[in-house]
């Protein structure tokens, strides 16, 4: 990786799931509260010191969050589309 974002993150109450497919790797903790996520199909809980390793375009929703659940999460730089050397 050359390089990361790192971010905070406070979640309220979700309208609907929602859907990510990111072009880069994400790590994620949660700091406080708890949340859902739908990991390829698998649900994950995370309380208050779990982490989860999101690599790229691995396909995840966020299902649910309690309000105020507060979150780090480490960005890698996109990656951007494959390229096949010739």
């Amino acid at each position: 990786m050359d390089g990361a974002v790192i971010e905070y993150i406070v979640s309220g109450n979700l309208a609907a799931p929602v859907d990510y497919d990111q072009a880069h790797d994400e790590w994620v903790v949660v700091l406080d509260g708890a949340a859902t996520l739908d990991v390829q199909g698998e649900l994950v809980d995370l309380t208050s010191g779990d982490w989860v390793l999101l690599p790229t375009h691995l396909f995840h929703r966020l299902v649910e969050t309690r309000p105020g659940t507060r979150w780090l999460a480490i960005h890698g730089l996109d990656r951007g589309p494959a390229q096949l050397d010739a």
